[in-house]
C-alpha cells in the first residue's frame, strides 16, 4: 500500500485518539492499555466484516448498486450498526472494564474510544486502499469521526454503569451498545439507500447530532469526575 495513503488513513484516527487523551484531564489511562484497546478495536473489523457479507447475502443488499428502503434499513441498523457496535462493546466489557484503572466513568469513554477508533482505522485502510486520496479525505470529516461519537456514548453510558447499583448496571451498559447502534445505522442507512437525495442529505444532521451529544457526554463525565473535586 501507498505510504501516503496508508498515513491519510491512520491519521484522523491517531489524532482524534490523541484528543480523547488530551480530554481525560485529572488520571490519564495506562498507555499499554489503550494500545491493547486501539489494536482489539481493529482486530474486530474482522468478525464484523464477515458478519457484514453474510448479512449483506441473507438481505440481498448489493454494496455498489441500488437498494430499496426496506433492505438498507435493516442492512444498516440490524446487520452494520448493531454488529460493529456490538464487537466494540465485547472488548469494552470483557477487557477494558476489568481493568484497575478503569475507576472513573470517564473513563468509559476513552477505552471506548480507543476501541472505536482501532477499527475505524484498519476500516479506514481497506477503504483508503480501494478509493485513493478522495475517499481518505471524505471520510477523515464523516466515517471516522462518527466512530468516535459513536464509541464516546456506549463509553458514557458503560462509564455509568461501573459505579452503579448491580441491580441496574447491565440495563444502563447495553443502553450504551443500543445508543451507538442507533446513531451508527441512522448514519448507514440515510447513505445505504438511493432512493431519495433528500433522505441522503440527513446524513449531515446525524453527524452533528451524534456529535453534540458526544461532547456533552465528555463534558458532563469529566466535570463529575471524582478526581477534579
Amino acid at each position: 500500500m501507498n505510504l501516503m495513503y496508508l498515513y491519510l488513513a491512520l491519521a484522523p484516527a491517531l489524532a482524534l485518539a490523541l484528543y480523547v487523551y488530551w480530554r481525560d484531564k485529572y488520571e490519564k489511562e495506562p498507555i499499554g492499555v489503550l494500545v491493547v484497546c486501539f489494536v482489539m478495536g481493529s482486530l474486530c473489523c474482522l468478525p464484523a466484516g464477515f458478519f457484514n457479507v453474510i448479512g449483506a447475502e441473507v438481505l440481498g443488499f448489493d454494496f455498489d448498486g441500488k437498494n430499496g428502503l426496506a433492505v438498507s434499513f435493516f442492512m444498516a441498523f440490524c446487520v452494520v450498526g448493531l454488529g460493529e457496535e456490538l464487537c466494540k462493546y465485547i472488548v469494552l466489557v470483557l477487557y477494558a472494564l476489568r481493568k484497575p484503572s478503569f475507576n472513573e466513568p470517564f473513563d468509559g469513554i476513552v477505552y471506548a474510544v480507543m476501541i472505536s477508533l482501532g477499527f475505524a482505522a484498519l476500516e479506514n485502510v481497506f477503504y483508503v486502499q480501494d478509493g485513493g486520496v478522495g475517499v481518505a479525505l471524505a471520510r477523515m470529516f464523516t466515517a471516522v469521526p462518527m466512530h468516535a461519537a459513536c464509541g464516546v456514548l456506549m463509553g458514557y453510558q458503560v462509564g455509568l454503569a461501573k459505579f452503579m447499583n448491580e441491580s441496574v448496571r447491565t440495563n444502563i451498559s447495553l443502553k450504551g451498545l443500543f445508543l451507538a447502534a442507533f446513531f451508527h445505522g441512522a448514519y448507514d442507512f440515510v447513505l445505504f439507500q438511493n432512493s431519495s437525495v433528500l433522505l441522503t442529505l440527513l446524513v449531515f444532521p446525524i453527524m452533528i447530532w451524534t456529535l453534540v451529544l458526544s461532547r456533552k457526554a465528555m463534558r458532563l463525565h469529566s466535570k463529575n469526575s471524582p478526581f477534579g473535586k
